[in-house]
């Protein structure tokens, strides 16, 4: 069962839509709360439950609307409302045996939909006209209102990254490049326009192991590790240490290496919120079960001295889950690493990984905790025309199945999947249109839309 819980604080003319509020009724002054729950998919369609909960003042009548994400979504039939489609705006009006809604009180309702492509779930709600602004309850004590203030330490629970109130959550943000060769995109300036203009969650630290990287200075590449956890921290970010092996492929020749690095900085960074571990980039040439017992060696150093964090495991083929080596899910499915509180890397590049892979991600998620901790808008070279159609039905399925995700590259890396224009780490702007590329534009837009983490 997909679920989205709509807890929205933006405007309803972010719709498009026409006010909404009948003769009749009072309009719901401070809004409502929409639990949005797919129960249903065959072939083609779908089946949603949609559950209403007035927040504001009482209304004698009611009537619920929001726009479908897809051009290919289409209303079919509902029941407990009337419901009618015109373009993407969907309205269900209550019908005459129960037209009220106390302050508090909810109506369920449902319909049935068809779908061609991806089935993304509804963003924006609105009750008579107004924005549902709704909240599962109050912010924690402390808050903040970042990230890291709302969410606090994250865990597994069952296939999802869930956050101290045991909830769902999905995680949006940007890695780095090898930080041995840009370093100058990491300062106060660019991790300010990360949190506050990009709205992003978190940020994966991707330190190469080889290619000039830490084999080469392990103390002076831990400290900068370290140095970017404390400025991701500083501004409510979650961090994503990432142990970035790529050649070789086997992630075993590292072990000794992984053990000392991963037992330094989860020693110094045990008592962080934000800290997340990610052991091995991109395992290839190797097998699932070569790096499930890397995976089972590593883990019991971090949790030696950081027995909470979550654990990131890379999976076969690149981190494709198999598929890239002519493989599936299925090896990790029925093989899975032996500890608790961990998930399984997936990796895409929209350009060169499409429907097979979008289709093994689907059938993976209902069994396994997955990360995208990388993933492109280009081909897999990591150059070539953006992708779009592609990204944006990748980050569709991402968004409906609760999967977080990071982009390559928060960097102004002569490559089109760099997000800034080539030299734009010499200056001060790292938001405006006029430093960003076509890929940096599209993921700063879908990056810096509401997270409404939930917090009941």
């Amino acid at each position: 069962m997909k679920r989205f819980l709509a807890l929205l604080a933006t405007c309803a003319t972010v719709l498009g839509l026409t006010a909404l509020v009948t003769p009749q009724a009072a309009v719901a002054a401070t809004g409502c709360r929409v639990d949005y729950t797919v129960t249903n998919t065959w072939q083609g369609g779908f089946q949603a439950a949609v559950k209403i909960t007035n927040l504001g003042d009482p209304v004698a009548g009611w009537k619920l609307g929001f726009a479908m994400p897809d051009a290919g979504q289409r209303l079919a039939q509902g029941w407990s409302a009337t419901w009618s489609q015109s373009g993407s705006a969907v309205t269900a009006t209550a019908p005459d045996w129960n037209p009220a809604l106390a302050t508090g009180a909810a109506a369920e309702l449902g319909f049935t939909g068809s779908f061609a492509g991806a089935n993304p779930a509804p963003s924006v709600f609105t009750l008579n006209g107004v924005a549902c602004m709704g909240s599962d309850g109050p912010p924690p004590v402390g808050d903040d209102g970042t990230p890291v203030g709302i969410n606090g330490r994250l865990h597994v629970c069952g296939v999802n990254l869930c956050n101290q109130y045991d909830r769902p959550v999905r995680l949006r943000g940007m890695s780095t490049h090898g930080i041995q060769w840009f370093s100058q995109c990491y300062n106060a300036a660019s991790m300010d326009a990360l949190a506050d203009d990009w709205k992003a969650d978190l940020l994966r630290i991707a330190m190469y192991v080889q290619e000039d990287g830490y084999e080469t200075d392990p103390a002076g590449f831990t400290d900068r590790v370290n140095g970017l956890v404390d400025m991701a921290e500083d501004r409510g970010m979650y961090a994503l240490i990432d142990f970035h092996t790529l050649t070789p492929g086997d992630p075993n020749y590292n072990l000794d290496r992984a053990k000392t690095f991963f037992a330094s900085v989860a020693a110094r960074n045990a008592d962080k919120a934000n800290v997340i571990y990610e052991i091995a980039n991109e395992p290839n040439g190797v097998s699932w079960s070569a790096i499930k017992s890397y995976a089972e060696q590593v883990i019991p150093v971090i949790r030696a001295a950081d027995p909470d964090a979550v654990v990131i495991v890379g999976t076969r083929g690149w981190s494709s889950l198999g598929v890239s080596d002519g493989s599936g899910e299925s090896e990790i499915v029925n093989n899975p690493v032996a500890a608790t509180n961990i998930m399984y890397t997936f990796h895409f590049y929209a350009a060169s990984h499409k429907d097979n892979y979008r289709a093994a991600v689907s059938r993976a998620a209902a069994q396994l905790p997955l990360f995208v901790t990388e993933f492109g808008t280009v081909s897999a070279t990591g150059g070539g025309a953006m992708d779009r159609a592609s990204t944006t039905t990748w980050l569709d399925l991402l968004d409906q199945l609760k999967i977080s995700y990071a982009n390559w590259t928060y960097s102004d890396a002569p490559e089109s999947s760099a997000a800034f224009q080539p030299e734009t780490c010499d200056g001060t702007d790292y938001s405006s249109s006029g430093v960003l590329t076509e890929s940096g534009a599209l993921l700063k837009d879908r990056i810096s839309t509401p997270d409404h983490f939930p917090t009941g």
